[in-house]
């Protein structure tokens, strides 16, 4: 089974974070939101990947042929035009040559999860898909792809729906299993209003094709929208011990005490005084100054942190 990643958004709502680098590319305790992603499907035996970018994202180009340590096979195809999820996917259809796994760049739901999709796909009646589902409050049903069950199979599914009009509070999330016939329904999809070629347009045709779209139901999912998705991410992974500790400060000045879980990349010079930590991830190449506070906080690279600051539930860039 192939992976095919999406990851050619902006991410518009987490600026400034992402003015000098892409959504999927936002730090996640010193890896790419996009890496971790890709982290719950290498733990199931994928290792073969496609992902879909914007043309002028050389920095994940960069890191996954420089940088990145999972070891597995990485194309990338591009997305000139951000055109929906539909769009995407049929950029990379020319590289998809079996059943794939299909995850947007800022899905975070678990190896798990994952591997209870897999088997989802694997099981008798074999379906033609396995979406991942989750019940939202009603309030939310028109931000999302909702969906309609008979028993465990879908039968409906809709994108944004009015809430008046949606047959359920079960949102589609963007982690999905497909047979690869089902790339032969993206060509089908026309713009829908706000003018995009919408991925729940060709799973509703393939359910009245052929049926046997099956939803597996997810526990817990992260997804970063804004800096406070972010934030919360980053103390996730710190607090459940989710990777090694890492505390490479180029210097500590006297007198300043660093409290775990803690998560310090090199070239980060912390100057005297300072009380760093608990839950604090900082990023490569910043300085801090004397007499700094900073707990429950992400700084990102580059960022200098001037005397006497308190940073408390933030995300600085």
């Amino acid at each position: 089974m192939q992976g095919v990643i999406l990851a050619a958004g902006k991410g518009s709502r987490l600026h400034p974070i992402t003015l000098h680098r892409s959504k999927a590319m936002v730090p996640v305790l010193g890896k790419p939101l996009v890496e971790r992603v890709m982290e719950d499907l290498v733990a199931n035996g994928i290792t073969d990947f496609v992902l879909v970018v914007s043309p002028d994202d050389r920095d994940i180009v960069r890191h996954f042929h420089r940088e990145c340590a999972l070891d597995i096979d990485v194309r990338f195809v591009y997305q000139v035009e951000r055109l929906g999820m539909a769009n995407a996917l049929l950029q990379a259809a020319p590289l998809i040559d079996q059943d794939f796994i299909l995850s947007a760049c800022d899905n975070l739901t678990s190896a798990q999860c994952v591997a209870q999709m897999i088997a989802a796909m694997n099981s008798d009646p074999q379906p033609n898909a396995v979406l991942s589902l989750m019940p939202v409050p009603r309030e939310r049903v028109s931000s999302t792809g909702i969906v309609e069950l008979d028993g465990e199979w879908v039968i409906h599914i809709v994108e944004k729906p009015a809430l008046e009009e949606a047959p359920s509070n079960l949102s589609s999330l963007p982690l999905y299993c497909f047979r690869r016939f089902f790339l032969d329904y993206l060509p089908q999809v026309r713009p829908s209003p706000r003018g995009e070629y919408e991925l729940q347009d060709a799973i509703q045709a393939l359910i009245d094709d052929r049926g046997r779209v099956r939803g597996v139901f997810v526990r817990q999912r992260l997804t970063v929208t804004g800096p406070a998705d972010l934030l919360n991410i980053n103390r996730l992974y710190l607090t459940q011990g989710n990777d090694r500790p890492q505390l490479e400060a180029q210097t500590v000045g006297p007198n300043t005490h660093l409290i775990t879980p803690l998560h310090i990349e090199s070239g980060v010079t912390i100057g005297a005084h300072c009380v760093i930590g608990p839950n604090v991830y900082i990023e490569r190449n910043c300085i801090i100054g004397d007499d700094v506070q900073i707990s429950n906080a992400v700084v990102l690279r580059n960022v200098r942190i001037p005397d006497g600051a308190r940073i408390v539930d933030l995300v600085l860039s």
